[in-house]
């Protein structure tokens, strides 16, 4: 039997299900979900192990019109990424009909393939499709098909696994023939920084104001070993965290009264932290202010944009 291996890039609008359909499609989580747009900032892989194949899943930020120049980096991020993959999986979702930011990136895939020349396949993905009835996501299924030229499309649901391996078996056989690109049983490529930083801005962005996901960035200072264990005689890491914000007024949402809300944020993410890093964790944070630092260049790169 033939083995297959590649990168698949999934892209999409933002809040389109990518990141839960990453997880879905892993098995484990590697990307952090959101109900808020624009949660995904860098690109996340995520590795499918199977005995004839490896797929090695890349979730991009959702493609956008840019209104700043985090937003413009973002969009040359997803770019970059589509250069460099086998496959391209669009996901739609079936709960809302296609608008102008869906055509957004129909039109710029297209683009992908000059005319009369093999491009790299893309799948289309009606993703959430256990929010709708079966009438619905039939409509949908024919709106998406009069988007664009794929070369398949398949409707999923990543909450109830409708059609995940389906498909799972549908890119597979897109990808080209070769050898397994990561060791057996590495779900991810992502640093340890960065996964701990996710999960932080993760549990940050729960419940939260419309204007704070996009002006929130989450920075690990460093992950040490404590010196001495605990009472117990269990091994402990230090985890010291910022967390930047571009106003007073958000830095206050974060904290929360008397420092409430910013205690729930270091309670939910430790135990996602502890089972990452397979260790106890003292998760030291801290909120700063960077003013607009969504439209500073210098801050972006401070911030890893």
């Amino acid at each position: 039997m033939s083995h297959r291996s590649g990168f698949v890039c999934l892209v999409g609008r933002p809040n389109a299900g990518k990141s839960t359909l990453t997880n879905a499609l892993v098995g484990h989580k590697v990307a952090i979900t959101s109900g808020r747009p624009q949660t995904t900032r860098h690109t996340v892989r995520g590795i499918v192990h199977r005995e004839d194949a490896q797929l090695v899943l890349v979730d991009t930020p959702g493609l956008h019109r840019p209104r700043t120049l985090l937003g413009e980096r973002l969009n040359d991020l997803v770019r970059d990424t589509l250069t460099e993959v086998d496959v391209v999986g669009f996901c739609l979702p079936a709960d809302q009909k296609i608008g102008p930011g869906d055509r957004y990136i129909a039109e710029q895939l297209a683009r992908m393939t000059p005319e009369g020349r093999p491009g790299t396949p893309v799948v289309a993905i009606v993703t959430k499709a256990d929010l709708v009835p079966k009438g619905r996501l039939a409509e949908q299924l024919m709106a998406v098909d009069r988007l664009g030229a794929w070369a398949d499309i398949v409707p999923v649901s990543a909450q109830d696994g409708y059609q995940v391996d389906v498909l799972t078996d549908v890119l597979v056989s897109h990808l080209p023939e070769g050898p397994a690109l990561y060791p057996e049983g590495e779900l991810t490529d992502e640093p340890e920084q960065v996964m701990v930083a996710e999960l932080v801005r993760e549990a940050a962005l729960e419940g939260v104001r419309d204007e704070l996901p996009h002006s929130l960035a989450v920075v690990v200072d460093e992950i040490v070993p404590r010196e001495r264990p605990t009472a117990d005689g269990t091994p402990m890491l230090d985890v010291r965290v910022h967390l930047f914000v571009e106003r007073d007024s958000q830095k206050a949402i974060v904290i929360g009264r008397a420092g409430a809300r910013l205690r729930d944020v270091g309670t939910r993410a430790r135990g996602q932290i502890e089972a990452l890093l397979g260790a106890r964790v003292f998760l030291d944070l801290h909120v700063k202010v960077a003013k607009d630092w969504q439209r500073d260049p210098k801050q972006l790169g401070r911030l890893g944009f």
